[in-house]
């Protein structure tokens, strides 16, 4: 395998949550892609159903999975699970309820460990509990490897690569899409609107305890709704983890200037449209202050659904970032098919065997895509068909 040097393990990677809707995708994607001297394995709480996946899988170079019980609940199901393999991807949510199990396991072990989380509060809490025993052991926690935050992240980078790194740069970040919201998005957010107060005091204590970069300057800056007169779009505020995976990457590299800026927005053509997303933002985010509404609104949108391969056949996105430095501006694009679903497993099984084969920057902790894989990553999805480009 052209990969960094083995150690002992008995598998290289280990997908735990593949019976959901993301894990069944992200393992026919590995089962496709993965290269045919991996070892690896579907993991999850029930034998029978993970064997059914495996049994379905397409025919690819790479070979058969083994079946692992593991439950994001018996902690010594993922102790065991994380002292077994070099590296592992999970899709199982909300993380924010069952996720920090899997990570404490991953960081004491010193597995590497990749995630589609877009939860804030699941990463800053991680970070706070588990980034010292990550760094210690050499574990790579690598959260937000889905459509959060991956385009963003590094469409930023792809862009802010284009112009000098000893200038103050400011950037913008612009997301539009036609698809499905997955229902594990749905359940994210609505846990997140719910628990709005316990998020900020989070975000603030981990700021306090990490610290700044030195002799640089790197933040996110809220926007406010407007229309961009370069890109012709009208600009809402997004409030996800995209901005703050960004800003966490432009600290940790000197690349992005002396002083950098981002903010975050979706875009829409008409402001209609952009009045429409304000409202159902706020109505979400009003609802899941509601107990009895939150729970309809849980039980509505069950996990592990998705829509059928034609509806995300017809999906797309675009996210344009536009950075400026130097008296320069670069308008830069990365553009692919269905985000919620067939993108972010090709992101996620991708950012898995990136993490895994490629020849990295050494890192350990909990890092962003644009520290552990950088440029790596940015080919492997321009070859899986996701598009960067300068406009």
């Amino acid at each position: 395998m052209a990969a960094k040097q083995a150690d002992d393990r008995e598998l290289d990677l280990v997908l735990f949550g593949a019976t959901g809707f993301t894990g069944r995708l992200t393992a026919a994607y590995l089962a496709r892609h993965a290269p045919g001297d991996l070892r690896w394995a579907l993991a999850g709480r029930n034998a029978d159903r993970l064997a059914e996946v495996r049994d379905g899988l397409p025919t690819g170079a790479a070979p058969a999975p083994e079946v692992v019980v593991a439950d994001a609940t018996d902690e010594p199901s993922l102790e065991a699970l994380a002292a077994r393999t070099r590296l592992v991807v999970t899709t199982v949510g909300p993380f924010l309820r069952h996720g920090e199990a899997l990570v404490q396991a991953c960081a004491a072990a010193g597995t590497d460990y990749v995630d589609s989380t877009g939860e804030p509060e699941f990463v800053d809490g991680v970070w706070l509990r588990h980034h010292a025993a990550a760094e210690a052991s050499g574990a790579r926690i690598v959260h937000a490897c889905g459509f959060d935050s991956i385009p963003h992240d590094l469409g930023v980078r792809f862009a802010v690569g284009h112009l000098p790194d000893d200038v103050p740069i400011t950037a913008r970040g612009v997301v539009r899409a036609a698809a499905v919201s997955s229902s594990g998005t749905l359940h994210s957010a609505l846990e997140q609107f719910s628990r709005a107060r316990s998020m900020g005091a989070t975000h603030k204590e981990r700021r306090a305890a990490e610290g700044r970069p030195q002799g640089r300057r790197v933040r996110g800056v809220a926007g406010k709704p407007h229309r961009d007169r370069d890109l012709g779009y009208w600009l809402l505020p997004l409030p996800t983890i995209d901005p703050m995976i960004v800003v966490r990457s432009a600290a940790a590299d000197p690349a992005y200037g002396p002083d950098f800026r981002y903010s975050h927005y979706a875009g829409t053509k008409t402001l209609r449209y952009a009045a429409g997303g304000a409202v159902a933002v706020g109505g979400l985010a009003l609802a899941a202050q509601v107990g009895p509404v939150r729970r309809a609104l849980l039980g509505r949108f069950g996990s592990g659904q998705g829509p059928d391969e034609r509806r995300r056949e017809r999906s797309w996105f675009t996210v344009d970032v536009v950075a400026e430095g130097g008296g320069r501006t670069v308008h830069a694009r990365v553009s692919g098919g269905d985000p919620g679903y067939t993108e972010t497993a090709k992101m996620l099984a991708e950012s898995a065997l990136c993490l895994l084969l490629d020849d990295n920057p050494p890192t350990a902790g909990m890092v962003t895509t644009a520290q552990a894989m950088g440029e790596h990553l940015t080919d492997r999805l321009q070859r899986a068909g996701i598009t960067f480009e300068v406009l």
